[in-house]
């Protein structure tokens, strides 16, 4: 008996070590934004595909983050379980040490590389259906809330210089989140946000007041130097044309610390997960390999594996 015993307690302890490494589990921690925002939305949804996805193989942890400049000076201090998010343009700025990175350039930069892409920043102009704004030059007279401290608020006073509204508009001195209510009372014309689409605030004014998200013209576009975005029809109550806008890429990234196996298997699990996530938030819709132009870096080797598999396109400055 006792012998059985021993033999039972052996072939047990073998067995468990032939599950050992299909049951490992790979802890990731994620930084994208403030947790108000719909980009940190975004990473609980990540975090759930995820776990869902890899039945608990990969596991997600949140972090709260102040913007996409901390993200990536963070990757001087983190290692290969670092997920981070940041427009590419901001990446190549932190990897030949311009912008804010001036002064601050670190070889850790150097080891950035993308794994997906997520939900564009999607500027969007807001007026009051019943302030008669239908285009940019209406805005001349009227009062807009910009915010503060935002790529929204800096992206939004850049545009009322480029086309000629400085100086002929008064600016709301309010945070962007008054702007729905500072809009439903009649203490602002319009505002300014950028964000996801469909944007939550958008969404509640549209439903609460009624607007005119503002289309902008292929000109205008054009001297934004951003890329041209189409907001389709019907996203916003009221809404029954598309609205012509622009937008900032934003792409979630690890550096080459981390291993090939778990960047392909995060990689694969978001695009397989993505009509799973989109069904609980429109915003994901807007993410499609059309998107994959935008990262104008490098991708990750393990992430390449899987884009090859599947059949994406790549340029070779990706590889």
């Amino acid at each position: 008996m006792r012998k059985m015993l021993q033999v039972v307690a052996i072939s047990a302890a073998l067995g468990l070590l032939h599950a050992g490494p299909a049951s490992a589990q790979n802890r990731v921690t994620y930084k994208s934004a403030k947790t108000e925002t719909s980009y940190y939305q975004m990473g609980v949804q990540i975090a759930e595909a995820m776990k869902a996805g890899t039945k608990g193989d990969i596991i997600v942890t949140l972090e709260e983050s102040q913007g996409s400049t901390q993200n990536v000076m963070e990757v001087r201090a983190r290692g290969g379980d670092y997920v981070f998010t940041a427009p590419p343009p901001l990446v190549e700025s932190a990897q030949s040490g311009s912008g804010p990175f001036k002064d601050k350039v670190d070889p850790k930069f150097t080891e950035i590389r993308a794994l997906f892409p997520i939900p564009s920043l999607t500027m969007h102009f807001v007026a009051r259906g019943d302030k008669g704004i239908n285009s940019m030059a209406d805005l001349a007279g009227k009062t807009v809330l910009l915010g503060k401290g935002t790529f929204g608020a800096t992206e939004g006073e850049k545009y009322l210089k480029l086309f000629g509204l400085e100086g002929k508009v008064k600016l709301a001195d309010a945070e962007l989140s008054n702007a729905v209510g500072a809009l439903k009372n009649g203490q602002i014309d319009a505002f300014v946000t950028a964000g996801s689409w469909p944007a939550p605030n958008v969404i509640e004014a549209a439903a609460s007041t009624g607007v005119t998200v503002i289309s902008l013209t292929d000109a205008q576009v054009k001297e934004t130097g951003r890329e041209k975005l189409t907001i389709p029809a019907g996203t916003y109550a009221g809404q029954k044309a598309p609205i012509q806008t622009t937008s900032l890429p934003v792409v979630a990234y690890a550096t080459t610390a981390m291993k090939d196996d778990v960047a392909y298997a995060l990689t694969k699990t978001f695009w397989q997960q993505k009509a799973a996530m989109s069904s609980g938030a429109a915003w994901w819709n807007g993410v499609d390999q059309s998107l994959m132009p935008a990262i104008t870096g490098k991708i990750h080797p393990g992430a390449l594996r899987y884009y090859k598999e599947a059949g994406f396109k790549l340029n070779p400055s990706q590889m």
